[in-house]
């Protein structure tokens, strides 16, 4: 029996109008086309379907415009995929006449991830680039571009009997013109009068007011390239439409109920393998969002609040199912409510199946102090609704609470509750923050989303110092030692000695310092002046500058330097001199946390800069196979609580743990916007420890396997559906712990222009090229930047352990290993390979081996001689061939770790032990000194190969040097003769003559080395100078 909830009609959202500001600032170095050797320039700016222009500058190469264009946003979801085109044209009007049109001037292409919201836009400067290949453009012009959001409000007047025309409320409304209510940062401006033309028509008989809501910038760190599943906040959003032939993708959906196949191999086999499953037979051009996965159906209950209960003390609800039991969390009250109306707003998830024998849900309330019945309701699970994500969410409704006849006649169980019960899957809205009846309720369990801090560049250059308190009494013709430590956080760093200026009694360094710095730029930069003249450094002064106040700049602009007065020296005075800097936070660059050769992004810090995105990758995280156990359960057994963790870019996903089990299955399906191809997907499997740790006591998950995806290795709108080994180097050799399988897809058109343009873009940001930094130092600026990731994800909740961060970033991927030198020289072998293969092959030619194999290539020598014009296109033809050829033997899943080019295999037990060694070495001297010694040994045969590769090349200087007389005249007489018979002889003929001489009979040969090679031997070398 239930009670309907009569509920009111809520009220309607207020409407939201997205507006987008262009503002032209400036142009630089136009090209003249007026005739006159000038230009009158103007910009036209197209969006969204809107074309606007500023004013025409007379006659300026360099013009100056500072004019705001404005333009509306029909659809602001899909603003990032929206296009801004700047062209510069030269009015023809301002010339000398003879033009017909306007003159093109140079163009830029803008696309809505690059658009900021207002406050956080910058002045940047954009190349004009062509329209076309004979275009003729130059200059650049320099652009701020930003966006902001008005709410609309609609002012509701009384209700008047519908009788009375509507005329009389539209003639009021056009005599009070509407007003507007400008909200900015906190601070609220009335401007009156009408603005008609900046909002469009509503369709209703009251004039709306118009509210410009301007957000500051927020103290929390937001990635807006990642845009949130649609089981992680709030109704599914619009996914992005691509063209027909990329909607029409291969389907890898696995039918409801029907389990994955699984492979039996031996547990030695490291490759991975493709897991067999009945494919799809319905092919749909909607991509549902959790097709790459298996759907597990679940029962979603969710407990609002209840109302008119019987007198209680701490009401909970208690959920029975056919085989799951769930208690909720104790109630809460609103102020000012009364004490029989508590509220849960909890949401549980039951493992549902089709066939269970019982079809019965039980949902009561009880008081937990005395175990009270307070009442409860029973429901058919054949009556109960099933929801897709796409629907919007059940709304809950009052069902009246029923006891037994004797409860009910003693008053004991009274009231409504409110409530919604579907069914739904892991895709349903509700499923994360849901309390799951196969895992525990522990906030160390739950699945989330979490992004990585922004991170910049913090660039410091010390230019000099002045009237610092240097002691006076120094030895005679000692200069003091002045150096300046720079500290942000847990980060410092020093300058060399300063060098001092006699005249002036001023100190120079002009030295660049580069420092990790993370949104919200909460930090200080702490600068320290010391005399380190003496063994004990003298404190002269201290500066402290917030980082908020640092100018930021994202190209290679001049930034303006500043003088800052030093305080808190040594010789307790007010005034302690002053240090000269320029600081700048460096927005060009592309902070690296990751290891530059599995990268997951490139782009840079500023989202002026980012290029729009090419497609979307899609993982669906199925499960794990064998897993190993790691944790004793008791009497002899063990258990292992596994979880999944995925990161692509700024956006790290983390599955639920899946407790007390060696094959867990997550059926959990992430998308992540790719912009770059040539990126690295990593996927790792923990195994969770802190789900037993106390809130004091830090207990680090420990790792069950990794594995890397390349993007630009997986084929457009494919679903690879593999099984992946999980492999971990321990001290005591490879270890296999498991499988896990994978649905991998990457969304994107195949070679399109833009597509395929992006191979010839540059990999990192422009400001890598223009200022490179170096490699220790960027080595170093990565440590710091993979410490703060580290720690930034660390203070969410669920928290990412520091361990996993490291783990997940490669953070030990520079520390010295054996086995990774041996890796690294058996890459170099395999590399130079084709050369030794082709050698071969000639060796087999000229010895005539396969004698019919001579013959051709005789032939085809004396064609390519007498024919010298099918050289090139012949050898462009050969490497065509050979990719059709390949083409047979190409990879058809992407493939995971490599034990055997990673050396893991054959792998010493002493080397292992070296490369897991810490740093400083904790072992005992005897082993350092043998270890020592082997890498002597090693260091020694690197030695010997070098010096064998400039012996070479000292051989060939030795030519023409004269260093031997007799050689240098030998070769000159043979290079006189070799030109006098060049210029004789046609050089075809003497081409033929050359071949068939090196393809000639071995019967015509003899065993010993030519004349040529022992008169090069011969050639003296530095080795004999060497000591």
């Amino acid at each position: 029996m239930t009670t309907p909830f009569q509920q009111q009609q809520p009220p309607q959202p207020p409407r939201t109008i997205r507006k987008l500001i262009v503002e032209v600032v400036d142009a630089r170095n136009l090209l003249p086309k007026d005739g006159q050797g000038s230009s009158s320039p103007y910009v036209v700016a197209d969006f969204d379907g809107q074309r606007k222009r500023t004013s025409t500058r007379y006659r300026e190469l360099s013009p100056v415009w500072n004019e705001a264009l404005e333009f509306i946003v029909s659809d602001p979801e899909n603003m990032e995929f929206e296009e801004l085109e700047i062209e510069v044209y030269n009015d023809k009007k301002f010339g000398n006449g003879s033009g017909r049109k306007n003159h093109f001037l140079g163009r830029v292409k803008l696309y809505g991830t690059q658009f900021s919201r207002r406050g956080d836009e910058g002045l940047v400067y954009y190349t004009l680039e062509k329209k076309s290949v004979f275009s003729w453009i130059r200059g650049e012009i320099g652009l701020k571009i930003y966006y902001f959001d008005e709410l609309m409000e609609e002012d509701r007047p009384p209700q008047q009997p519908e009788e009375e025309p509507q005329q009389q409320n539209t003639e009021h409304d056009k005599t009070k013109p509407p007003g507007v209510v400008v909200v900015e940062e906190g601070r609220v401006f009335e401007v009156p009068g009408p603005m008609e033309h900046c909002v469009p028509e509503v369709p209703h008989p009251h004039s709306p007011r118009v509210v410009v809501v301007e957000e500051s910038p927020p103290p929390v760190v937001q990635v807006p390239q990642d845009q949130p599943m649609p089981d992680m906040a709030g109704p599914p959003v619009t996914e992005m439409q691509y063209p027909p032939e990329v909607r029409k993708m291969q389907a890898g959906r696995i039918p409801g109920g029907e389990r994955v196949k699984f492979l039996k191999r031996p547990s030695g086999d490291y490759s991975p393998k493709v897991i067999s499953g009945k494919p799809s037979g319905v092919e749909s051009e909607r991509v549902h969002p959790y097709e790459l996965v298996e759907p597990m159906p679940y029962l979603f209950v969710r407990i609002v609040k209840a109302r008119g209960l019987a007198p209680n003390e701490s009401p909970y609800v208690k959920i029975r199912g056919s085989s799951h039991l769930l208690r909720s969390k104790p109630a809460i009250y609103r102020p000012n409510e009364p004490n029989d109306s508590p509220e849960w707003n909890q949401v549980f998830a039951l493992g549902h199946k089709a066939d269970t024998a019982s079809t019965i849900l039980e949902i009561s309330v009880w008081d937990s102090p005395n175990e009270q019945f307070l009442g409860g309701v029973c429901f058919d699970l054949s009556d109960v609704p099933v929801r897709d994500p796409p629907d919007s969410p059940l709304a809950p409704q009052w069902y009246h609470l029923e006891g037994g006849a004797a409860e009910q006649n003693s008053g004991r169980v009274s009231g409504d509750i409110q409530l919604s019960v579907w069914i739904g899957t892991q895709a349903d809205d509700a499923f994360p923050e849901a309390w799951i009846s196969d895992v525990p309720d522990v906030a160390h369990t739950r699945s989330k989303v979490y992004q990585s801090p922004k991170l910049w560049y913090l660039r410091v250059t010390i230019i000099e110092a002045q009237d610092l308190n240097i002691p006076p009494n120094l030895p005679p013709l000692t200069a003091p030692e002045i150096r300046i430590k720079v500290q942000l956080g847990f980060q410092s760093a020093r300058t060399r000695r300063g060098c001092m200026n006699n005249h002036s009694l001023s100190i120079h360094w002009n030295e660049d310092l580069l420092f990790v710095a993370g949104e919200p730029l909460e930090d200080s930069m702490i600068l320290l002046a010391e005399d380190r003249t003496t063994k004990e450094a003298v404190l002269l002064g201290h500066i402290v500058i917030p980082l908020t106040s640092i100018e930021q700049r994202i190209d290679e602009r001049h930034v303006a330097s500043k003088w800052f007065t030093l305080e808190g020296g040594s010789g307790g005075g007010p005034y302690c001199g002053r240090v000269h800097l320029r600081v700048c936070l460096e927005g060009g660059y592309h902070v690296l946390d990751e290891a530059a050769h599995v990268c997951s992004d490139f782009r840079a810090t500023a989202k002026q800069l980012w290029k729009p995105t090419i497609g979307i990758l899609e993982l669906g995280i199925l499960g794990a196979r064998g897993l190993l156990p790691m944790k004793p359960k008791g009497a002899g057994k063990g258990s292992t609580d596994a979880y999944c963790v995925a990161k692509y870019g700024k956006k790290w996903v983390r599955t639920r743990t899946i407790t007390d089990c060696f094959d867990p299955r997550w059926n959990e399906q992430y998308t992540w916007q790719v912009y770059d191809p040539c990126t690295v997907l990593t996927i790792g499997v923990f195994d969770n420890w802190r789900m037993f740790a106390d809130a004091s006591e830090e207990r680090p998950d420990c790792r069950i396997g990794k594995v890397r995806i390349r993007v630009s290795t997986l084929e457009s709108n494919k679903v690879y559906t593999n099984s992946y080994p999980l492999l971990v180097l321990l001290r005591t050799g490879l270890k296999k712990m498991g499988e896990i399988e994978l649905a991998v897809r990457f969304v994107c058109p195949s070679l399109l222009p833009d597509t395929c343009a992006i191979y010839g873009q540059p990999l990192l940001p422009k400001m890598h090229y223009i200022r490179p930094l170096g490699l220790v130092q960027q080595e170093a600026l990565r440590g710091a930047a993979t410490k703060m990731v580290a720690q930034w994800l660390a203070r969410s909740e669920p928290p990412l352990g520091h361990e996993v961060v490291r783990y997940m970033l490669d953070a030990d991927s520079h520390a010295w290993s054996m086995r990774k030198s041996k890796s690294n020289w058996f890459r170099i072998v395999a590399v130079l390979a084709w050369a030794v293969g082709l050698a071969k092959w000639l060796d087999d030619i000229r010895r005539w081996r396969k004698p019919v194999t001579t013959v051709l290539v005789h032939i085809l020598y004396l064609v390519l001689v007498w024919y010298p014009d099918l050289i090139v296109p012949t050898g462009f033809l050969y490497v065509v061939l050979i990719g059709i050829w390949y083409y047979r033997f190409r990879p058809r899943i992407p493939a995971g770790m490599d034990t055997r080019l990673s050396q893991a295999e054959t792998v010493d037990p002493d080397e292992l032990d070296e490369e897991f060694d810490t740093m400083p070495s904790s072992k005992p001297p005897d082993i350092i000194r043998i270890r020592y010694d082997r890498l002597r040994m090693l260091a020694a045969r690197v030695q010997t190969v070098l010096g064998d590769f400039a012996t070479q090349g000292e051989r060939v200087q030795a030519l023409v040097s004269w260093r031997d007389p007799r050689a240098t005249k030998i070769f000159i007489g043979v290079c006189t003769v070799i030109t006098v018979i060049m210029y004789v002889v046609p050089p075809k003929m003497v081409a033929v003559a050359l071949g068939f001489y090196y393809l000639r009979h071995p019967m015509f040969r003899d065993p010993m080395p030519s004349s040529t090679l022992n008169f090069f031997r011969r050639l003296p070398s530095l080795s004999d100078r060497l000591m």
